[in-house]
């Protein structure tokens, strides 16, 4: 027998009665960074105030780390390491596998504190909090291949190669979804057998806390996983410089990993980026078009469209231009504008007031540019008065506007038709970035050519993101260095060793006789 679906209005309800007790026990004391498995104040005393997009709440109050903070948690990592590089890789499984359980049973408190601290809408965090726990499961069941490498015998020599975990290494993570990027992050650096100092995003360390606490009541080692908050430039900075960090895995702005990578590099730190986006869909007339008009709208206006891989640019062929954009126009007129919590609400407040006027400021460069506003290009009174604006779609645009060119990263989509394949090729790959591309044909050889040329990391066709664990995930250009995802990740957590057993019968020549 079906099941009846919710009612709505009671969800939504639900969900808000939630929400008051939960952040109330969660942030009671303020937030405090955790190291060593303690929580702690800032050393210097200084907290700052995190507030919800919804309505400017001040949330809680957070310790403002300092580099001595980052000093503590780095060496606490570091005394942890070789108790948790050592430990069995069975028994480092089940460890992780219970922080998957321990997620998976606060999924729901998770998804509304998530809402409340970025804005995002609750049909997508539920989602979102069950997807970190899949991350933890999945790399607790690679714990066991980690090291696993290559035989490559010769004729006198059999040669092998192993992994071997970098050591401490740094997370820094966006404030997007902070909740499941993190533990994109974390989970295959623990399963490496890795030890992390983890620095949240200063917009939304509510989440990030909560993750923290949860791996320590699943029975993480103390010192394994530490948790430092503060601002880029003063917790961020000295993460990035201090020798007992390794490696550094950042997602974020372009400009912020140029100024990581140099950070880092007096200690030759390794990095991982996964950076900006201005990411093209791909349309041409002999695409499905119903099917390709649902990924457009889900790849852009989902999420706010906060996310690094959103199709925020779309290239429409001229031939089916006007119908398609007037068919887009009617889907975007539509969405619904609300908030977070509610579960009918499909794009909500924005992170933040900087981010905000970020995003409004685009729609005075969209009419600058000579483009046409099409749907939206305004603020939008949402519940709370919040940072909420209205979904927006800017027609009449070409390859070297800025709306074509900057990463807005808001629901911001521009469309730009092309006349044929050599065309769209050219104006997808006309950008700075590189992250993700998305083609829609049902002429086969086009899609493998298309996805040949295109300068990007990621390409789907005929299809919307779908994120699939094994694969590598990770930018060209100006989107980024290095993959994540299955062995990948592993590539970046661990160093590879060649050892050579010779069989006794080489030639060793003769010297000094």
């Amino acid at each position: 027998m079906a099941k009846t679906p919710a009612d709505p209005a009671a969800v939504f309800a639900a969900n808000q009665e939630r929400a008051a007790p939960l952040l109330k026990k969660l942030t009671a004391d303020g937030i405090g960074n955790i190291i060593d498995g303690r929580i702690v104040p800032s050393s210097s005393g200084e907290v700052f105030e995190t507030t919800s997009p919804i309505d400017g709440t001040v949330l809680a109050q957070v310790a403002r780390g300092t580099k001595e903070d980052i000093d503590k948690a780095a060496k606490a990592a570091q005394r942890a390491f070789k108790d948790w590089r050592d430990m069995a890789p069975a028994t480092r499984k089940k460890l992780l596998h219970r922080v998957a359980d321990a997620i998976g049973d606060n999924a729901d408190d998770i998804a509304v504190l998530e809402c409340i601290d970025t804005g995002q809408a609750h049909r997508f965090m539920a989602k979102a909090a069950i997807r970190g726990a899949e991350n933890f499961r999945f790399y607790a069941d690679k714990c066991l291949e980690a090291r696993d490498g290559l035989n490559m015998p010769a004729d006198e020599h059999w040669n092998v190669s192993t992994r071997v975990p970098i050591g401490p290494v740094g997370v820094i993570t966006p404030w997007n979804t902070p909740f499941m990027l993190s533990t994109w992050k974390i989970a295959p650096a623990l399963a490496a057998g890795c030890t992390v100092v983890l620095k949240p995003a200063e917009w939304s360390p509510v989440t990030a806390d909560l993750l923290a606490k949860l791996a320590k009541q699943a029975g993480l080692p103390d010192g394994v996983l530490n948790t430092v908050h503060g601002f880029g430039e003063e917790s961020g900075k000295a993460l990035t410089e201090h020798p007992a960090i390794k490696a550094i895995a950042f997602v974020g702005e372009s400009a912020t990993g140029s100024a990581i990578m140099a950070q880092g590099a007096p200690t030759l730190k390794r990095v991982h980026f996964e950076l900006g986006g201005k990411n093209p869909v791909i349309v041409f007339d002999d695409a499905d078009l119903d099917r390709a008009l649902d990924a457009v709208v889900f790849m852009i206006y989902s999420l706010n469209g906060e996310r690094c891989t959103s199709s925020s640019r779309l290239l429409v062929q001229a031939s089916i231009a006007d119908t398609f954009i007037e068919k887009l126009t009617a889907r975007v007129q539509a969405l619904k504008v609300g908030h977070p919590l509610d579960p009918r609400t499909e794009v909500g407040p924005l992170i933040h007031e900087r981010h905000h006027a970020k995003v409004c400021s685009y729609f005075d460069i969209a009419r600058q540019d000579g483009a046409t506003i099409a749907v939206g290009g305004k603020p939008y009174d949402g519940p709370g008065g919040g940072h909420y604006v209205q979904p927006t779609l800017v027609t009449g645009a070409h390859k070297d506007m800025r709306v074509a060119q900057e990463e807005v990263f808001g629901p911001f989509l521009t469309v730009i038709p092309f006349g044929n394949e050599a065309e769209a090729i050219e104006i997808a790959n006309a950008v700075q970035y590189g992250l993700t591309g998305y083609v829609w044909t049902n002429d086969v050889g086009r899609a493998l050519r298309v996805a040949d040329a295109l300068e990007a990391g990621m390409i789907w066709l005929n299809s919307e993101n779908v994120r699939h664990l094994p694969t590598p995930f990770g930018g060209m250009k100006a989107s980024g260095i290095g993959r994540d995802g299955g062995d990948y990740s592993f590539d970046f957590y661990m160093e590879t060793k060649h050892v050579s057993l010779a069989r006794g019968t080489h030639k060793i020549q003769r010297l000094g006789i």
